[in-house]
């Protein structure tokens, strides 16, 4: 099991040091020499106030931020969690993929989403119910444009005629795609062009919000992880070649007097057994110095016993 630590900027007790430009690099390599496999930040660029007051959470723009973290680090891989692909022009956006990944040495995973906050498409001047269309066309664009040196595409809102990615990625053919999203669409969008899957474990009031189908238990989560290894499996692939990262509401939060070592620990082999090989972690933020303990004390306790 490898462990990705989720950037606490969305939490309401988050100091703002934590994603200022001194603590950002204090919490990145804590998280680094915890033995932490990948940081995360989530993307939202427009959320609306009422979204913000009803549970919503503030980020930091993913792609500037990772560029932040790839160079305060060696080894911890950076991942946009998840990266709302039909917010921009997939030209756009395989851009900064690939820029990423050069300026990281190769160490990016690219977590990506469709979205699902009506209010922010509108702040963005998008069609919210292409998002699907969007969200299929920039994952072929990205595939295209990475491996293609004359890439040409008629795409919904875009003509690319020639157009050439230079420099290309450190990873190829491009940066690994992890799909984010609970259903079967999802799941099928990983089987035709993705190297991971993303999904939650959480309650229905949380599926519903995110407008996905809700997932609430290992068991549901290991029949839905069989579905998708079988339709792998039709398709020619080798399910051992794609990751399942998993984030639990209720494992995912800092191990203390609501949530035991042994709970964590009982969950953890729970899923792996399911065939889930990374898990997101969250900790506590008040400062930057008790996040940082708090991301040694996981490593200590959680990752390097396993």
């Amino acid at each position: 099991m490898r462990f990705t630590i989720e950037h606490p900027i969305g939490g309401t007790d988050c100091a703002p040091d934590l994603y200022g430009p001194t603590g950002l690099p204090v919490f990145a390599r804590a998280a680094e020499e915890a033995g932490f496999d990948a940081l995360a930040f989530t993307e939202h660029p427009a959320p609306s106030a009422k979204w913000l007051s009803s549970g919503g959470h503030a980020t930091l723009d993913p792609v500037a931020a990772l560029g932040f973290v790839a160079a305060a680090t060696t080894r911890l891989r950076i991942m946009p969690f998840l990266l709302i692909l039909p917010y921009r022009n997939p030209l756009l956006g395989a851009k900064s993929i690939v820029s990423l990944d050069l300026l990281s040495g190769g160490r990016l995973v690219v977590g990506a989403g469709g979205g699902y906050l009506r209010s922010e498409f509108g702040a963005l001047g998008v069609d919210f119910e292409e998002r699907g269309a969007l969200f299929d066309e920039a994952l072929d664009v990205l595939r295209g444009v990475c491996t293609d040196p004359e890439y040409r595409y008629a795409g919904r809102h875009f003509t690319a005629r020639g157009v050439t990615m230079v420099p290309g990625p450190v990873q190829r053919p491009h940066p690994p795609v992890w799909i984010g999203g609970n259903g079967r669409t999802a799941r099928r969008r990983v089987v035709r062009a993705g190297q991971g899957w993303s999904p939650l474990i959480g309650d229905e009031q949380r599926a519903r919000t995110t407008r996905m189908p809700a997932i609430t238990s290992v068991s549901q989560m290991g029949s839905a992880i069989s579905e998708l290894h079988d339709l792998l499996v039709e398709a020619g692939r080798d399910p051992k070649d794609v990751d399942v990262q998993v984030q639990s509401s209720a494992f995912s939060g800092p191990v203390g007097p609501e949530l035991s070592v042994e709970q964590v620990r009982d969950h953890l082999g729970e899923l792996e057994a399911v065939g889930v090989s990374q898990f997101v972690v969250r900790c506590r933020a008040s400062s930057v110095a008790e996040a940082t303990d708090e991301l040694a004390r996981y490593g200590a306790e959680i990752i390097l016993h396993g």
